[in-house]
């Protein structure tokens, strides 16, 4: 069987998604267990060119329910970045997406097939079908601020893994 649209973009999102609820917890649970303030992590940064934390978990929800709203309206258009928030709201936020994204169903994913979607990035207009805007645009960007903030709190020491970062992952049963 093929894979469909909602495969290769909502489920995909959902996967990773999760995941970040869950990494984001254990981070919670690491600070409360060290006595360390998850709020430290907020304005964070692998180097100092490189955007913070927050930032990072915010562009997951950009990556993911903003860009399958952007393929059913036809414009990208993710709401403004909040900038440093607590890193509690940066969990509720994450959580709220994955919730978002359980509630899209594959029937309406889906029926977007080869939709045009035209984006206008500063001076670039970018003119996608909905299948290449998830996989050459969306996608590697949604992973690209999962890894990042994933990376930010490895680094800072929380405890978690690669099976961390995978998720659930979508196998066959037999």
């Amino acid at each position: 069987m093929a894979a469909s649209l909602y495969d290769l973009s909502a489920a995909s999102y959902l996967q990773t998604v999760d995941a970040a609820v869950g990494f984001l917890r254990r981070a919670a649970e690491h600070c409360a267990a060290t006595g360390a303030d998850p709020d430290d992590f907020v304005g964070a940064r692998l180097i100092d060119d490189m955007a913070p934390f927050h930032f990072h978990v915010e562009c997951v929800s950009h990556h993911s329910i903003s860009a399958l709203d952007a393929v059913r309206t036809g414009v990208f258009d993710p709401p403004p970045l909040r900038g440093p928030i607590p890193f509690a709201d940066l969990q509720t936020m994450t959580a709220e997406t994955a919730a978002a994204l359980r509630a899209i169903s594959p029937d309406e994913v889906n029926s977007w097939a080869g939709k045009d979607l035209d984006l206008q990035i500063g001076p670039r207009r970018l003119r996608f079908t909905a299948e290449t805007f998830f996989l050459s645009f969306s996608l590697p960007n949604f992973h690209f601020h999962t890894t990042i903030a994933y990376a930010i709190l490895r680094e800072r020491g929380v405890p978690i893994g690669k099976r961390d970062y995978e998720g659930r992952l979508r196998v066959t049963t037999a």
